[in-house]
């Protein structure tokens, strides 16, 4: 098992005035050498937006894109024809592919909104670009790690998919618990991010929004604090 901790203290900071944005990976003005990505994951950024604020029109290419609203909703409008509100509780998924352009914005004129941005380089290039979005909350089973996103090939009609071999998961722990995951590919990686709350992993304790990178192993071990919420996404290393 090789693993790489990544504290939440040590993440590239960024404030803009309406945007203050934490970077677990090497992202716009932020660089270092050491965290450029995690295998297939290139980007996990932890945004708060002010009130009415956002990020206008902007193009994108030969990306999968999800985007977790924590509080707040997201209003959405892509080159596709696809507008509304992504709420927190829901989780919106995109393919870039050939190439799309989008803009999200904070659909509050009063309440900062803060979410999840995350995009994995794709397994194929320039598939036709697709948009989805889903409620969390249906897909999830208490203290455990449940499957919220899978590679295309595994999803039912109306399962979330991306195009690559990678598989999100999060978990709402209600009580302490011991649970193990299984990778599905053997050569993947699991980049696990404590969304609040606490859990060990081979002997290191991860809090609120720390993280963890673990690969060459076929299965870890998690001791996971009441109140925790975990997100965990297993990708491919090469």
């Amino acid at each position: 098992m090789n693993k790489i901790l990544h504290p939440a203290a040590t993440r590239g900071t960024a404030n803009y005035g309406w945007l203050q944005a934490k970077y677990s990976f090497s992202f716009a003005n932020y660089f270092d050498p050491n965290r450029l990505q995690f295998g297939s994951l290139r980007v996990l950024n932890d945004d708060i937006i002010a009130p009415g604020m956002g990020f206008g029109t902007h193009p994108h290419q030969n990306m999968e894109i999800i985007t977790i609203p924590q509080e707040g909703a997201v209003r959405h409008k892509d080159s596709m024809g696809n507008h509304g509100v992504v709420p927190a509780g829901d989780i919106q998924v995109m393919s870039a592919g050939t190439g799309v352009e989008h803009s999200e914005f904070n659909a509050s004129e009063n309440e900062s909104l803060k979410l999840f941005q995350i995009w994995l380089f794709p397994e194929t290039e320039n598939v036709t670009p697709r948009y989805d979005q889903k409620e969390i909350a249906p897909l999830l089973t208490p203290n455990t790690l449940s499957t919220v996103i899978k590679p295309k090939a595994e999803a039912l009609e109306d399962e979330l998919w991306i195009h690559q071999q990678a598989y999100f998961h999060i978990g709402d722990f209600t009580e302490n618990k011991t649970t193990n995951y299984s990778v599905k590919q053997p050569k993947n990686g699991i980049y696990l991010m404590v969304i609040k709350g606490k859990v060990i992993i081979d002997n290191e304790t991860l809090n609120d929004r720390d993280a963890l990178g673990i690969w060459d192993t076929k299965e870890i071990s998690l001791n996971v604090s009441e109140g925790s919420r975990l997100l965990l996404i297993e990708v491919p290393m090469n």
